[in-house]
């Protein structure tokens, strides 16, 4: 599985994401803003950070970059794309995903453990996970409160793209488990086609026992083996 890691200036993750797919067997590279080609990739993957600063909004700049283009079209092809956290606002303000990532509700930036739920396990990205599996990664932001309009969650909603939702201490959506006021406890959506996909926890920080979770793993074995089973077809 090659990789591409888009590095744009203010990315802090994109090292954290290189060692993650190493570590289930992928072949990573680090692709520049500035690059106009993707070249002969498998997968793309968007890292966290504050690209460009978060100057206008965050994600608003990196949306425009030159390697946005050719993101765009090998989403369009049927490539998978993977944006977290920073990487999922820039999906949103590319219009590559709906919605939009506002400042938490408490104005403050947010970072700790979560637990998430498993909303979908059926997509290229999750369907190593049980339906019922409880996950615990963290967060690190500002502006994580995802927002769309009521038509377009309900239609996430009918379509089963809600991907990951936050969880309370009883294993249900809370106000008060919701560290960032997001809009259904949504933590993270996929598109209609089921090949981009943008979440705000990170699961790349949640892949070895040392970090104290291995909860995101599986998730990048589940591309891995998408990817590998569709090369042998």
């Amino acid at each position: 599985m090659k990789v591409a890691i888009i590095t744009f200036p203010g990315s802090n993750c994109d090292y954290d994401l290189y060692k993650c797919v190493q570590l289930v067997g992928g072949n990573p590279e680090f692709l520049w803003h500035r690059d106009s080609s993707l070249g002969k990739v498998d997968a793309v993957m968007l890292p966290g950070g504050f690209s460009y600063g978060d100057y206008l909004r965050a994600g608003a700049i990196a949306a425009m970059s030159p390697i946005m283009a050719a993101v765009k079209e090998f989403a369009d092809h049927g490539g998978p794309v993977l944006g977290i956290c920073n990487g999922f606002q820039v999906l949103c303000e590319a219009n590559l995903l709906p919605g939009a990532l506002l400042p938490n509700t408490s104005l403050l930036f947010a970072s700790k453990e979560v637990t998430l739920s498993v909303e979908n396990n059926s997509t290229i990205f999750t369907d190593l996970y049980e339906s019922d599996r409880s996950l615990r990664m963290p967060i690190a932001h500002a502006e994580g409160n995802y927002y769309a309009d009521e038509e377009t969650l309900e239609r996430l909603e009918e379509d089963g793209r809600v991907m990951f939702r936050y969880l309370g201490p009883q294993g249900k959506p809370t106000n008060e488990s919701n560290p960032n006021g997001s809009a259904n406890h949504i933590a993270g959506i996929i598109n209609t086609k089921g090949n981009v996909m943008g979440m705000m926890p990170h699961p790349e920080r949640a892949v070895e026992t040392i970090l104290g979770s291995v909860d995101g793993l599986d998730l990048f074995k589940s591309l891995l083996n998408h990817i590998s089973a569709s090369k042998r077809v």
